[in-house]
């Protein structure tokens, strides 16, 4: 799956995003999950090869679990299921792909930390606060919050997304449908981190997107993968350090070593960093998946 976008006759139009890539059909929408991946908003040239797959069955395997708490976008992921005309593209929409609800997507990432790590334990080294939030004393790296924090961020088209506070995010929309976002963001959270925690899986962090159809609010895009999730491992967690991961802190980690300033274009990958990147991914899905996940190597 290169960056190219699939050439698609019958699409209305089409939009790149950093993973994704999103086919107008009309009434409905087409995403692809490709092997793209990106960090610190970055897209880089080097794939990492089935990542696509893993991310979209992982989000499908929740966006079905979770459809009780809160409406999805997710239609089908099965291509026999798809417009006939998208059938002589099968082998580059199976597994990676899902016919979706076309909504009114609402500008916001809506981010839940159970732990702090990562940015919000740089901020808090620098501040004492995570995202405007008073924060206890003299915590340490990687320890649980006494509650679950709601930090929501800018979606940006281009460029870096802007942390803002709740309050900040209530400004910019109805204040109603913000409350009920934070609520059911807290709730799905609640929710996959009791799921992963039997899978040896500790849930740090994660994010949510939104959309509307009329008045009806539409969980979208992708939920609990490793694009979107901090994942540590239960048995090898320790307070006051950081965690063994698997998802895209790995990445990350690796990036901060070398000398880049975050910003177009992204450096190349060695072939080994490629490598452990996608076993990092793999393993999640495999632990979430269980017997039941496909095998792509």
């Amino acid at each position: 799956m290169n960056n190219t976008l699939i050439s698609l006759d019958i699409v209305k139009s089409h939009k790149q995003g950093k993973v994704r890539d999103i086919y107008d059909l009309g009434d409905k929408l087409l995403i692809v999950t490709s092997d793209r991946i990106s960090a610190f908003d970055v897209v880089f040239s080097d794939e990492i090869k089935n990542k696509g797959k893993i991310l979209n069955q992982i989000s499908v395997n929740f966006f079905k679990m979770t459809n009780e708490t809160i409406s999805n976008h997710f239609i089908t992921d099965n291509v026999d299921e798809y417009p006939v005309e998208l059938h002589p593209f099968r082998s580059e929409l199976e597994d990676r792909s899902m016919l979706v609800k076309k909504t009114k997507v609402i500008p916001f990432e809506c981010i839940v930390r159970s732990y702090i790590t990562g940015s919000a334990w740089k901020e808090y080294q620098n501040t004492g606060m995570v995202a405007g939030l008073s924060i206890p004393e003299k915590m340490k790296e990687s320890q649980k919050f006494p509650e679950l924090l709601f930090t929501p961020s800018t979606k940006e088209e281009n460029g870096h997304d802007e942390n803002i506070s709740f309050e900040e995010m209530s400004k910019r929309m109805d204040t109603i449908l913000s409350e009920k976002i934070k609520n059911i963001s807290l709730k799905l959270f609640k929710f996959a981190h009791e799921f992963l925690l039997k899978k040896d899986i500790i849930l740090a962090d994660t994010k949510f997107e939104f959309g509307t159809i009329g008045s009806e609010l539409i969980l979208i895009d992708e939920i609990f993968t490793p694009d979107s999730s901090r994942f540590w491992d239960k048995n090898e967690y320790k307070i006051g350090q950081p965690q063994k991961s698997f998802d895209k802190q790995y990445l990350r980690d690796y990036l901060n070593t070398i000398s880049w300033d975050k910003n177009p274009p992204a450096p190349k990958l060695p072939k080994e960093i490629i490598q452990k990147t996608f076993d990092k991914y793999y393993l999640a899905y495999t632990k979430i998946a269980e017997e039941n996940g496909k095998k792509w190597k």
